[in-house]
């Protein structure tokens, strides 16, 4: 088995696994308990400012999450580089419980190239753990599930304005037109981040509003086939070609 291969264990098994290394370490700790309603009422975050110091003429970054950081959130992180290319946004991912150093799944590499993703991108991959410091650099957090968004928020409290589930963001955002869309991040001004701040903030402000229509999960589809990877990245395709017209439309200014 390379080192870019899985190993074999469970999922239930890398978390423990990941949770002892944390441990042992001395920094991680058990998250604390929070029950989050995502999709309901918000209640205030505890910075509501959002963005953490960071410099809003900076780049715009977007953070992936899933599970093991080779399957899903990867294959989004790669296909989304590729469709916002040109765009100056930084596109990164990462797992809850990562197998970090390894390498795309086979699936999930191939599904990525076949879709348009960067071969080199999608070769290149190493899964990566989900920590703190990748949440406060990011404007924008796409997970897989809620379960994930969950578990983000617990990390950052910080971010809670800025995490969505992708398919839960696609339905929020989707009542918002180009013309919406433009109109808010011009009222922003020009820096990226302060535009898509913005954007994120007034589709935040859609929970609750619009209804979900039914399942709203990127199901996981690690060793079930390529029949599961292929129907996992049909629920995650749709959602993805919605990020992409947002974010274009808000980042793209015209003189």
């Amino acid at each position: 088995m390379s080192a870019a291969d899985p190993p074999p264990m469970t999922r239930r098994e890398w978390r423990r696994r990941e949770e002892q290394a944390r441990r042992s370490a001395g920094t991680g700790r058990p998250a604390p308990a929070l029950s989050l309603d995502l999709d309901g009422a918000f209640e205030q975050a505890l910075r509501p400012d959002g963005h953490v110091g960071a410099d809003p003429h900076t780049p715009a970054e977007i953070l992936i999450v899933c599970t093991g950081n080779i399957c899903r959130s990867p294959l989004a992180e790669v296909l989304l580089r590729e469709r916002l290319s040109g765009v100056g946004v930084v596109v990164r991912s990462a797992g809850t419980h990562a197998l970090t150093g390894h390498g795309m799944s086979p699936e999930a590499q191939e599904l990525a190239v076949r879709l348009g993703g960067d071969p080199s991108a999608a070769a290149a991959h190493r899964g990566r753990l989900l920590d703190e410091e990748l949440l406060l650099a990011s404007d924008l957090v796409l997970t897989m599930t809620a379960e994930h968004s969950t578990f983000t928020v617990q990390r950052a409290p910080a971010r809670l304005r800025q995490v969505f589930a992708v398919r839960t963001f696609a339905r929020l955002s989707a009542g918002l037109s180009d013309a919406d869309l433009q109109a808010i991040a011009q009222e922003a001004g020009t820096a990226p981040r302060a535009r898509l701040d913005a954007v994120v903030r007034a589709v935040g402000e859609r929970r609750g509003i619009v209804p979900a229509q039914g399942e709203e999960e990127v199901s996981d589809p690690y060793r079930r086939g390529m029949a599961a990877y292929e129907r996992s990245a049909a629920e995650l395709i749709p959602a993805l070609d919605e990020v992409v017209r947002v974010v274009r439309t808000t980042l793209v200014t015209t003189s």
